[in-house]
């Protein structure tokens, strides 16, 4: 620990991401896309004119900005986006929940909140999930004078993902502070809770190209909310980065949108082979969780799950474990494509004995 840091830097703990490993395996770690991006960002790709890159990009992104207001129907002006969707988290975090008063979020949910949380000194209230793995709205609801609300859905690492129907009640008990929800996984079989910014004021959707748009070496992500909470962002962006996505993020990004026949076929080709997967898993004496993201979360019967992590590691399968309280016999199994689950299949018959 350096001497040169600060007592803030001394007391977090940062995110740990998954494993990015320099030889070939068979990658299941990080909820990757398996599938390349659509052919028009390749097109991109190849095209570009290397002289435009002398020149800053758009600070506000309005071509990428419209595509997107485009893509879900909504006004330009309640668009934003990012450098990734966690960069946008961290200024969200910092623009909304700084009240002196409990940030409310599951208790097992995407690790980054509690980083955030401590990195801007805002406190956390955290609540359990309820007997079927999924986040507790009314129990979020219901908590006492709060600074926000912020949670995943689908949820991370779980895969449960509750309907617009359940968003709203929660957000017509929940109006004096922002909802944030987190749609990562989104386009794997929820609905995304977008077309309700335009009724709720305080909801705030955040979104990624990392996952079902196959473009998480890019790095872009982007915000669906009211005029007044995109202003806000604006604010710590421009007190942060003014010009957060180059100029060749955005061009591609406006091509992965623009592809909708591409999106599609992948985004049902991944459900497809997570429900394949799930059954053949559940074959093998594991319980998974019910998921509507591009994972499963599932532990075996009796197996330890930090075993099976080492056994499949050991063989050049990568999955995630988490080892703490409550999760340590889970594995979180991205999906990848149909010949790399037949490998996870086969190594597990033979770990499973």
């Amino acid at each position: 620990m350096s001497q040169f840091w600060s007592p803030g830097v001394r007391e977090l703990t940062p995110y740990v991401p998954g494993e990015q490993p320099a030889d070939q395996v068979i990658k299941l770690n990080t909820n990757e896309n398996p599938y390349a991006p659509a052919p028009g960002v390749g097109k991109v790709l190849r095209d570009y004119a290397t002289s435009h890159l002398r020149l800053y990009p758009d600070p506000a992104s309005t071509a990428l900005c419209q595509a997107l207001a485009k893509t879900y129907e909504v006004p330009d002006d309640s668009v934003f986006v990012g450098n990734g969707s966690d960069e946008i988290l961290a200024f969200a975090f910092q623009a909304f929940f700084r009240h002196g008063a409990p940030l409310d979020v599951p208790d097992i949910t995407y690790s980054f909140y509690p980083v955030y949380a401590r990195l801007y000194d805002i406190e956390l209230r955290q609540h359990p999930l309820n007997a079927q793995w999924e986040v507790d709205l009314d129990a979020l609801a219901s908590a006492g004078d709060r600074s926000g609300i912020v949670f995943a859905n689908p949820n991370a690492p779980t895969g449960h993902a509750h309907t617009l129907a359940a968003l709203e009640t929660l957000l017509r008990r929940v109006t004096d502070r922002v909802v944030l929800v987190d749609e990562a996984y989104v386009d794997f079989g929820a609905e995304s809770a977008a077309p309700l910014t335009e009724r709720y004021p305080n909801l705030l959707v955040i979104g990624t190209f990392s996952k079902s748009r196959s473009l998480a070496g890019i790095r872009l992500g982007y915000a669906i909310g009211s005029p007044e909470l995109i202003e806000g962002l604006e604010h710590i962006k421009d007190s942060f980065n003014s010009y957060p996505v180059d100029r060749l993020a955005e061009r591609a990004g406006i091509a992965a949108l623009e592809d909708t026949e591409h999106f599609h076929a992948c985004r049902d080709s991944v459900i497809a082979t997570r429900e394949r997967t799930r059954t053949r898993l559940e074959a093998l004496g594991f319980h998974v969780l019910p998921s509507e993201a591009n994972f499963l979360f599932a532990k075996h019967a009796t197996l330890d799950g930090g075993q099976l992590f080492a056994g499949l590691r050991k063989r050049g399968i990568l999955v995630r474990h988490f080892d703490k309280a409550g999760l340590s016999n889970f594995l979180r199994i991205s999906i990848g494509t149909d010949d790399e689950m037949d490998t996870l299949i086969e190594t597990l018959e033979v770990l499973c004995g």
